[in-house]
Order: C-alpha cells, then sequence, then structure tokens
C-alpha cells in the first residue's frame, strides 16, 4: 500500500503553522509520507466571537477533500472554546458534552458527534477510517502551559513563570484549564501580556516546549497523536 498523506483540518493560522512546523515533521518521521494544513470554512462564515467557522461551512471542506482524494486520511484540529453550541452553525455534539465530567470525555463526545455526522454525508461505502476528528481542550493555549517556562520565556518575561505555574497547578492537566471568557487559557495569558499574538508567541512557545513535552502534559492531545501514529502500522 502507498505511504500514508495526512490533511489536517485547521481553524486558523497558529494550527496550521503547529501542523506544519511541528505535527507534520514528527508525522513523516514515523512513515507518512506527507502530512499538510488546510484551514477550513469560508472566513465570511466566520463566528464574530473568534475564528471558529461554522460547523456547516467546515463539514462542507472535509467532506469536498475527502470525496475528491480517495487515498488520503484527514484529521482535524479545533478549539473546543467557543465552538459554536447553538444556532445554524452549531457543532454537532458541542451542545451536550458539558454533561459529560472530565475535559477529555467532553472532547471525545465532540468527536465522535463530528464523525458521525460525516460519514453520515459520506454516504455507505465510505470507510470511517479515513476520518479522525480531533478537538483541542480547551483551546491551542492549554498546550502552551506543558511548560510554563518555556511560555514566559517566549512571552519575553522569565518572572511570569511562577503566576504561569500557580495559574497551571490549579488543574490536573493543562487540558483542563477552563473555558470561560475570563479563565480560558489564552485570557489568563492575555491578562498578563496584553500584546500577546496567538500567531507569533504561540509557535515560537511551542517550539521550544517540544512536542514531547506537550504529550506527557496533556493526555488527550497525546492520544490523539498516538492514533495517527498507529495508522502506518495499521497501514502497513
Amino acid at each position: 500500500m502507498s505511504p500514508l498523506r495526512l490533511l489536517v483540518h485547521v481553524e486558523g493560522q497558529t494550527e496550521e503553522n503547529f501542523v506544519n512546523e511541528v505535527l507534520g515533521p514528527h508525522l513523516i518521521i514515523h512513515g507518512y509520507a506527507s502530512v499538510s494544513a488546510r484551514i477550513v470554512g469560508n472566513a465570511r462564515s466566520r463566528d464574530r466571537r473568534g475564528g471558529i467557522r461554522r460547523w456547516d461551512a467546515v463539514c462542507k471542506d472535509i467532506v469536498r477533500h475527502l470525496r475528491q482524494d480517495r487515498t488520503c486520511i484527514a484529521t482535524t484540529m479545533v478549539d473546543y472554546y467557543a465552538l459554536p453550541a447553538s444556532g445554524p452553525g452549531a457543532w454537532p455534539g458541542r451542545a451536550d458534552a458539558a454533561k459529560h465530567a472530565t475535559s477529555s470525555q467532553r472532547a471525545e463526545a465532540v468527536e465522535a458527534a463530528l464523525l458521525e455526522d460525516i460519514v453520515r454525508k459520506m454516504g455507505r461505502g465510505f470507510d470511517a477510517r479515513r476520518l479522525e476528528p480531533f478537538v483541542t481542550m480547551h483551546e491551542y493555549e492549554s498546550l502552551l502551559f506543558s511548560d510554563c517556562h518555556a511560555l514566559a520565556t517566549c512571552l519575553g518575561d522569565d518572572d511570569l513563570t511562577l503566576r504561569l505555574d500557580v495559574m497551571r497547578s490549579a488543574f490536573a492537566t493543562p487540558e483542563d484549564i477552563n473555558d470561560s471568557p475570563v479563565t480560558a487559557p489564552s485570557k489568563r495569558i492575555e491578562a498578563l501580556v496584553p500584546r500577546y499574538e496567538k500567531p507569533f508567541h504561540g509557535i515560537l512557545a511551542i517550539l521550544d516546549i517540544g512536542l514531547d513535552k506537550v504529550r506527557t502534559e496533556c493526555p488527550h492531545f497525546n492520544r490523539w497523536v498516538q492514533r495517527l501514529e498507529s495508522r502506518v502500522t495499521q497501514t502497513s
């Protein structure tokens, strides 16, 4: 069988950079022929609260890709925080996810609902193994709390390490840092560093922290990477 090619449907430039500079090179070492990122959805359908697109626009992109390229597998990398839970742009599973006790359970509920919806739209004969939805809990910035000293350094102020550590230590994992408009990971960083710029600081910090450290600290994220790694052995 031909080497696997992976397309990661992402919500923004920071995630695109993460795939191209961090995740992609790692997976290629593990046997993928190529790993690329694509920002999904029509920019005009973006929710006013941020970069999250309406599900109908995102779903259309994913389905189109899966139908056009039948030899590629796909995944997603989108933030759980601020995913539309109601209205015409609501994401499957998002409204009911809050009833689950843990962050990972909430993410998995949304991921399962996304898979179910796309499989239904793809129709009979679609191999569901070609799709591996992933939802970041609660948002990309949670991954940066995997190493607070590295994050503080990238923000230009080592003295922030202690304050970031206090935030991090209040939760079992960085992925448990909650998602209100005040206490979401990005909001906590912005409160300390108003000049925080996700596309710039977000990729610098993750490069300094390293994928291994993020995987150690963020179990839901790690399971996603493990599933992607395992696809190579499953198809070889």
